[in-house]
């Protein structure tokens, strides 16, 4: 059999003498979480900034990536069933799988990792539904990233001396030059991350998030520079801090629909 393989955008394409096959970088969003914190009553990735839910203001970020050709959203189980309907009145078109989340992040995650067709998955990039400000760019450099490397996560640099402690007591500062902020997305080659959640124990059920698991196998994960207002939205004051955000993005791009 004859094939080869030929980049087409953000595409790689496998030629075989009968046979395509189109390799597909797919962001998984995680956003399956009940938000407890928020006390509002309901999930807060379906609460409003400017008339819009925050999961649809995520999705249109990755709408908006090229590098990114497809999502899937893992919702919590009475949320799963409407979905469709909301991200056709919105017009999100890369949408190809709702799936209903687990108990635990990581669960959720592995449930969105089951979803993916592994015979035609490149790059997954790993995303908290709440994460509304992150911007295509930075999806765009941390997928490039994680082609070369195999894993990469975006990141932001730590502001704050950072403390650690024991036994109600510190016992050591830490240097920030070499402390980030893990943000999101997180992205891994698909057979990586597979292997990083099969050979964990539980399923990962413990870890804070995708790198950590990499990182157990051994494995490099790069970093990719990002911006601290890639806020995850988990408390009240942080609505308000977004319909700044919100307006402030509107403002120096007009044409921004987040």
């Amino acid at each position: 059999m004859i094939s080869d393989k030929k980049k087409h955008g953000s595409y790689l394409i496998t030629y075989h003498s009968s046979l395509i096959t189109v390799f597909m970088n797919i962001a998984i969003i995680a956003a399956a979480g009940q938000g407890t914190r928020m006390g509002a009553g309901r999930a807060k990735q379906f609460l409003e900034l400017a008339g819009t839910p925050i999961i649809i203001h995520t999705l249109r970020r990755f709408e908006e990536c090229a590098e990114i050709q497809a999502t899937v959203v893992v919702l919590p189980a009475p949320d799963v069933a409407g979905f469709l309907a909301l991200a056709g009145k919105y017009g999100l078109l890369k949408l190809s799988r709702v799936v209903q989340g687990g108990e635990t992040r990581a669960e959720s995650v592995w449930r969105g990792l089951q979803a993916v067709r592994a015979a035609t998955a490149e790059i997954i990039a790993v995303h908290d539904g709440v994460r509304p400000f992150v911007t295509p760019e930075e999806i765009s450099r941390t997928v490039r990233a994680a082609k070369e490397y195999g894993a990469a996560i975006l990141t932001a640099p730590a502001t704050d001396t950072i403390k650690e402690i024991q036994d109600g007591k510190i016992v050591r500062t830490h240097a920030r030059e070499a402390l980030r902020h893990a943000l999101t997305p997180q992205c891994f080659r698909y057979e990586l991350l597979r292997r990083a959640y099969e050979q964990a124990p539980n399923r990962g059920a413990d870890a804070t998030d995708c790198s950590a698991l990499v990182e157990q196998l051994g494995e490099p994960v790069a970093i990719v520079e990002g911006d601290a207002r890639n806020i995850k939205i988990t408390r009240p004051e942080d609505i308000a801090f977004g319909e700044i955000l919100l307006r402030e993005s509107q403002v120096s791009s007009p044409k921004s629909q987040v």
